[in-house]
């Protein structure tokens, strides 16, 4: 129950909250202080930095380690957490499909980014897709040694992708907020369903 709570209801209801504030399509008066205080700590160095954060978010990174994933986990035939993280992998990238085309968000104008995107704002694709990703890793190592080391992973990782798009300029914080609480509460939700037999069984 408490998983229940704290990792699918409440980041649920962050979301809802998120949606409702964003309703009349003008930002958030947090978006734009944070997004202007991250704009006048722009060097060239962070820049370059964040540009190749950015891309590790998505086409460098999380889509390559997504197939890889999968296809490892069917390589070493672990039929149930291959169909896990395939699930909840490729429903996160349809969930954020379908959220963008819905709430149709325009991206935020502030300034010209170095790395401008043409679509649809809310909810983030890459604070989405890292989070699922990570999210995904840390569960399926969490029985085992490594644990920890991939928590540390997943904290950093997630991190630094959701304030790449900030510092870019192509995302308000809310997007990104939303991104993640909509990754958290699908992982979970898929986890908790896919595993819940395990947990219930005889052997615990």
């Amino acid at each position: 129950m408490t998983v229940l709570f704290t990792g699918v209801l409440l980041p649920l209801t962050v979301f809802i909250v998120l949606v409702d504030a964003i309703g009349e399509g003008k930002p958030l008066p947090v978006d734009t202080a944070l997004l202007m205080w991250m704009q006048a700590r722009a060097s060239p160095a962070l820049d370059g930095f964040f540009v190749v954060v950015s891309r590790f978010g998505y086409e460098w990174g999380v889509i390559p380690l997504d197939l890889l994933l999968v296809a490892g986990l069917l390589w070493r035939r672990r039929w149930r957490d291959a169909a896990f993280a395939a699930t909840a992998l490729a429903g996160a990238a349809l969930l954020n499909l379908g959220s963008k085309q819905l709430f149709q968000r325009v991206r935020p104008d502030l300034w010209e980014s170095i790395a401008p995107e043409s679509t649809f704002s809310f909810p983030s694709g890459h604070a989405m897709g890292a989070m699922a990703l990570a999210l995904t890793l840390v569960l399926l190592a969490w029985p085992t040694r490594w644990r920890h080391l991939v928590v540390l992973f997943a904290v950093v990782f997630v991190a630094l992708v959701g304030i790449s798009r900030v510092y870019l300029g192509v995302h308000f914080p809310s997007d990104i907020l939303a991104g993640w609480c909509a990754a958290l509460a699908w992982v979970l939700g898929m986890h908790l369903l896919m595993y819940r037999w395990r947990r219930s069984g005889p052997d615990g």
